[in-house]
């Protein structure tokens, strides 16, 4: 049966689809892109580092040739194989649940999806390892049932191997969709190949999805879920070209972090901004700062995106401002050029200490507790508001365009360096008006809380942000499996990561 004797993914009806299965493949079918190489060499940068990275780069055209000159399955088993053996089966599950949803969410095919989504039952049935494709098909896709290739386990690692039946491809999908379902046809199959035409044949009604490569994704707005939390260091995919360009830039990348960071960390405030430039970072200053205030010092409200927003609103100003954090990484201190205290997750304790430096002069505070790199806003903690009447909120919002500067799952004291590594890394700093004293808690009677709410809808206004109730431990649940809170060593409290 040619592949041309079914019709397109565009002809089928998606009205009344409600008691309908749909039976998709997921390369060029769900997702618009044929190739799986980017979502492969993301789970290898992210578990295996660079090198990994590398060998998977130096192998691709052995499997780029297997697959048009032998078989699909062969081309993917040997993908398979470079990326996953020696790893730890949790560390890809990981990947898999809070790194690859941004990717793959972004290459969503909005004719197959629109499909897709209009059914009552939804499976997935694709070459893709299960362990790496589930946790988004399931989660953001609201898939039934996901049908992938399995991989080999040995004490807790994966082999490299597949088990039986091997790469689901060809007949090894029509076996598995038979299997399933037995005697039961499912009302539509969606593939994009030859090699899916054995499971299509086994559907009621089979459409093919045609390559359309300027066909646009489906925007974030339209998404069955927003990602709003996401980890991983990589901010584009990395295709075969990107991931030549990562692998090539790291070491440089890396001196020039170095370089960068010795500049913001040696130099003084008023010349760090020049320093910057000529550095190649951009720092962009919108709004008229408030002078620096004598008798009581003014408290920056910042939001939160990576753990140097302080060090950027310093740049700003042209002087150090002190800030307070919910922890960062020893290292993150040690070569901070301002002045760094940690809260002590105590209020009464907490509210003495930022009274006590706010006599002292300026400080800054970023009460969202934790960062986030989607354009939403976290619930701003309340504290800040009870302590001074002195507020200038300030929208904070950065560019990055190979690697993000935070992380929740990996070693935080490497979040400068990366966000540093990136080739021309920028940074927005916009000063808002000093609130009004009818509006603050002191002043104005206001509560806390109404206070914390305003001036996060002003920064979120700015921005054209989101405003959310999400905290730091809903990050943290969502990303690393806890609430934030880790053991540094004996005889020492807990400390609490935040930034």
């Amino acid at each position: 049966m040619a592949i041309t004797t079914f019709p397109t993914v565009d002809k089928c009806a998606s009205i009344g689809r409600e008691k309908d299965t749909v039976v998709a493949d997921m390369d060029g079918t769900l997702l618009r892109g044929r190739s799986s190489f980017p979502y492969f060499a993301v789970v290898a940068f992210e578990v295996g580092g660079v090198l990994r990275l590398l060998f998977l780069l130096l192998v691709s055209p052995l499997a780029g040739l297997l697959y048009y000159f032998v078989s699909e399955s062969a081309g993917v088993q040997v993908l398979i194989f470079t990326t996953f053996v020696g790893m730890k089966v949790s560390d890809i599950e990981s990947v898999a649940r809070v790194v690859l949803p941004k990717f793959y969410s972004r290459d969503l095919h909005p004719e197959s999806w629109k499909v897709f989504s209009s059914c009552g039952k939804r499976y997935v049935l694709t070459a893709n390892p299960r362990v790496m494709v589930e946790a988004f098909l399931k989660d953001f896709l609201g898939a039934d049932i996901v049908l992938g290739t399995e991989i080999g386990i040995y004490k807790g690692r994966a082999t490299g191997f597949v088990q039986k039946p091997g790469v689901l491809v060809g007949k090894n999908k029509a076996d598995v969709l038979k299997k399933t379902f037995g005697e039961t046809q499912p009302e539509i199959g969606l593939g994009d190949r030859h090699t899916d035409i054995p499971f299509l044949a086994l559907c009621k009604e089979g459409y093919i999805v045609p390559p359309k490569p300027k066909v646009k994704a489906v925007t974030r707005d339209k998404l069955p879920k927003p990602i709003i939390f996401h980890d991983g260091r990589l901010v584009q995919k990395p295709t075969p070209i990107m991931a030549l360009l990562i692998i090539l830039w790291i070491p440089v990348g890396f001196i020039l972090a170095c370089l960068r960071i010795a500049a913001g960390s040696l130099l003084p405030m008023p010349i760090v901004y020049y320093a910057f430039w000529v550095l190649g970072v951009r720092v962009t200053v919108k709004g008229i700062p408030p002078p620096p205030v004598r008798k009581s010092g003014v408290l920056f409200i910042c939001s939160h995106r990576t753990l140097l927003d302080p060090i950027f609103l310093s740049t700003a100003l042209g002087r150090p401002i002190p800030a307070v954090t919910y922890s960062v990484s020893r290292l993150s201190e040690i070569i901070s050029p301002i002045k760094t205290v940690r809260l002590n997750r105590d209020r009464a304790l907490d509210a003495s200490m930022i009274k006590k430096l706010l006599q002292e002069g300026d400080l800054a505070i970023c009460p969202e507790g934790t960062t986030c790199r989607e354009p939403f806003l976290l619930r701003f903690s309340a504290l800040f508001a009870e302590l001074t009447d002195e507020l200038v909120p300030v929208a904070m919002v950065n560019k990055m365009s190979m690697f993000h500067g935070t992380t929740a799952r990996g070693w935080k004291g490497m979040d400068p360096f990366y966000f540093f590594m990136n080739p021309s890394p920028a940074y927005e700093v916009t000063f808002l008006n000093k609130l009004p004293y009818e509006i603050t808690c002191n002043s104005g009677q206001k509560s806390s809380h109404e206070v914390a709410n305003y001036i996060q809808r002003v920064i979120a206004a700015t921005l054209s942000y989101e405003c959310t109730t999400f905290t730091r431990k809903d990050k943290y649940r969502a990303l690393a499996g806890n609430d934030g809170a880790v053991v540094e060593k004996p005889k020492t409290k807990k400390r609490i990561m935040g930034c």
